[in-house]
């Protein structure tokens, strides 16, 4: 077959949802076409594929071919929108809807990866078709980071490391700004000063609560319930 009938099958086969068959004829397209914008696409369309069969290191590889090979392709936004998928995906976990973990509970270096991807697009191509999608992802992924570091907060401090509990909280506070995480890690600095009988800065950590997040819930709950089992709602 010719290149282009080869890519026209590839097209079928992508459609029809059998990634691995539209791989193989990508990857011999990719060979016949070679110095081609035809070429280029089946680069493109290859990392999609990989990425839908959850191939996330062929994709990525790919991906980070291609931009390498065609800097100044007009597609590149494309690309950086791909890469920034891929990682995203990729930390949301094949099972995470059959164990109900979440996001914020896993470790978080795929995330980075997708933000800066993500960040790279926004910066670079402000106008792309594929920048608003990527700001929201942007801003779930900053939440996804700081929920992370409460995640572990709140793990240390259930099982009596205080000081641990206080230095990851602190690290949620002074990393992540604006985001509904803070509030929970503010509270664990309260309770985590308290724990370590220091109670000027306990007095001190809970006044910047109650100034931040005047209707903090964790501070309504610690007139009708035990603040130390304030986890058992999560």
């Amino acid at each position: 077959m010719n290149p282009a009938n080869i890519y026209q099958e590839a097209q079928g086969d992508m459609a029809a949802g059998q990634w691995e068959k539209a791989i193989v004829l990508l990857e011999k397209l990719e060979a016949r076409a070679a110095g081609t914008p035809l070429a280029q696409q089946a680069q493109l369309d290859k990392a999609y594929s990989y990425y839908k069969t959850a191939e996330s290191a062929q994709a990525i590889a790919a991906l980070e071919r291609f931009m390498k090979l065609h800097p100044a392709s007009p597609a590149l936004d494309y690309a950086l929108y791909l890469k920034g998928l891929v990682n995203f995906h990729d930390d949301m976990g094949l099972f995470s809807g059959v164990t109900g973990q979440e996001l914020s509970e896993r470790d978080q270096k795929a995330s980075k990866e997708s933000f800066e991807s993500f960040k790279e697009l926004a910066s670079r191509f402000p106008e792309s078709r594929y920048t608003p999608d990527a700001r929201l992802r942007m801003a779930y992924i900053v939440n996804s980071l700081a929920k992370y570091e409460v995640h572990v907060a709140r793990y240390y401090y259930k099982r009596g490391a205080y000081l641990a509990a206080l230095n990851r909280a602190q690290l949620a506070v002074t990393d992540y700004r604006d985001v509904p995480a803070v509030e929970e890690a503010l509270f664990i600095i309260f309770k985590a000063y308290d724990a370590l009988n220091m109670p000027q800065l306990r007095d001190d950590a809970k006044r910047v609560l109650e100034r931040t997040y005047p209707q903090s819930r964790f501070l309504a709950q610690s007139s009708k319930a035990d603040l130390d089992s304030w986890w058992k709602f999560w």
